[in-house]
């Protein structure tokens, strides 16, 4: 049976998936790579890629950039960035189908009110929604539907009376 360093070798991998506000300031961010060891690290490149992307217009679509030697793929909403980060060898198509899943979950658990108040309100279901999309670097799912629905299921608390729960599909 091969290694599991054989198969993460093989697999794209994401570096980080950044959550920013409209100044540049944390809502939600989950690193999954060494190359920022500290906080102050990780607080410098998150700082440099919003004033590096800030002025352009990734609103209707994703763009693309080159920067520190990583591909960043990012989109905008209202007073939101959304970033995802790999390796200046990683597919931008894969990492684009990453950013999409993560924009495509949040909006649907915001149910369509994406900005940072309701992000805030609603931060545990943002970070499950990372932890459904990648674990350790390695990619596992990208389709929204499936994230929002995974999220949504898995903060159901079993224990609330029958009356109080509600159960979401977003299919």
């Amino acid at each position: 049976m091969a290694s599991f360093s054989v198969y993460r070798d093989s697999c794209p991998l994401v570096k980080n998936i950044l959550l920013l506000d409209s100044e540049g300031k944390r809502v939600a961010v989950k690193y999954y790579s060494d190359e920022w060891s500290t906080n102050a690290a990780k607080l410098a490149y998150e700082k440099s890629v919003f004033t590096k992307t800030q002025k352009t217009n990734a609103r209707t679509e994703a763009e693309i950039t080159m920067f520190d030697n990583n591909i960043v793929i990012y989109k905008f909403i209202q007073d939101l960035h959304f970033f995802v980060t790999g390796g200046d060898d990683e597919n931008e198509l894969i990492l684009d189908a990453v950013l999409q899943g993560f924009f495509d979950a949040v909006t649907l658990l915001l149910r369509n009110k994406v900005d940072k108040s309701e992000a805030l309100e609603n931060l545990d279901l943002i970070l499950l929604c990372l932890d459904e999309i990648v674990d350790r670097g390695m990619i596992l799912e990208t389709d929204g539907n499936v994230i929002a629905n995974k999220v949504a299921t898995s903060s159901v608390d079993p224990a609330a009376p029958l009356s109080e729960q509600v159960i979401l599909n977003f299919e």
